[in-house]
C-alpha cells in the first residue's frame, strides 16, 4: 500500500481506538478482569495499554482491508 493509504489507515484507526477503549474501560474495571479462571495480576495502566493496542490493531486491520478492497474494485473498474 502506498503512504498515504497507511496514513488513511493508521490515524482513523488510532483516533477509534481511544474511543473504544473510554468506553469498554467506562463499564469494566481492570482490577475485576480474570483469565483462564484466576485473576489478572497487571496493574491499570498495563491493562489500558495492552486494551489500547489491541484496539488499534483490529480497527486498523479493518480498515486496511476495507481499503485495499476500494483499490482492487478500482483498478478492475479501470480495466
Amino acid at each position: 500500500m502506498p503512504t498515504r493509504s497507511w496514513m488513511w489507515v493508521g490515524w482513523p484507526s488510532f483516533l477509534m481506538a481511544g474511543v473504544l477503549e473510554m468506553l469498554v474501560f467506562a463499564v469494566v474495571d481492570p482490577s475485576e478482569l480474570h483469565w483462564q479462571g484466576g485473576a489478572l495480576d497487571w496493574s491499570r495502566p498495563a491493562v489500558y495499554t495492552l486494551a489500547f493496542f489491541v484496539f488499534w490493531a483490529v480497527i486498523a486491520l479493518s480498515s486496511a482491508l476495507s481499503v485495499w478492497l476500494a483499490q482492487d474494485l478500482r483498478r478492475r473498474s479501470a480495466d
